[in-house]
């Protein structure tokens, strides 16, 4: 268990390492502005603002009168940078779930290979042993031994689910 663990945090790490600078630049971004204290920096700087261009601070000229228009538009700016962060950061996460399904589904499908030639070994063996199965266990047995056909199951699948 232990080796497959350390496997597993091996491949998150390689993961990470093989990331872009934008990928890298993306998830700091994101980790940053996911912050309470990226939160509350943000109601003070608007609150102060706001507090500075309507009523006025002594020896503070009122440089963005309402209704806002650099605050608007510098909160803008900020929205697109961190929206393009989040989608890079999205982008590289589908990647690596995709990869994720993909080992899964090829994990998977090995222990059906192995389970399927277990079963014929062990029905070998109850033959050479005399062992015959009813006739309903048996049909049931040799439709568990036959080869999963993938392409027959995602037809079916597609067929049957909405």
């Amino acid at each position: 268990m232990r080796t497959n663990i350390q496997q597993i945090a091996d491949l998150e790490a390689e993961q990470l390492n093989q990331r872009t600078l934008a990928e890298r630049i993306g998830d700091r971004l994101i980790a940053w502005a996911g912050t309470g204290t990226f939160a509350v920096l943000h109601v003070l700087w608007f609150g102060s603002w706001i507090l500075v261009n309507t009523v006025g601070i002594p020896g503070l000229p009122r440089f963005d009168p309402y209704p806002f228009q650099l605050l608007t538009m510098i909160v803008s700016l900020e929205a697109i940078f961190i929206t393009i962060g989040v989608l890079i950061s999205q982008n590289r996460m589908a990647r690596q779930a995709d990869r994720r399904a993909h080992l899964d589904l090829q994990i998977n499908l090995l222990a059906e290979q192995e389970s399927t030639a277990t079963l014929r070994l062990l029905g070998e063996i109850a033959e050479r042993l005399g062992i015959h199965p009813e006739t309903a266990a048996k049909t049931e047995q040799a439709a568990l031994e036959a080869s999963t056909d993938i392409k027959d199951l995602v037809t079916e699948l597609d067929q049957k689910l909405p």
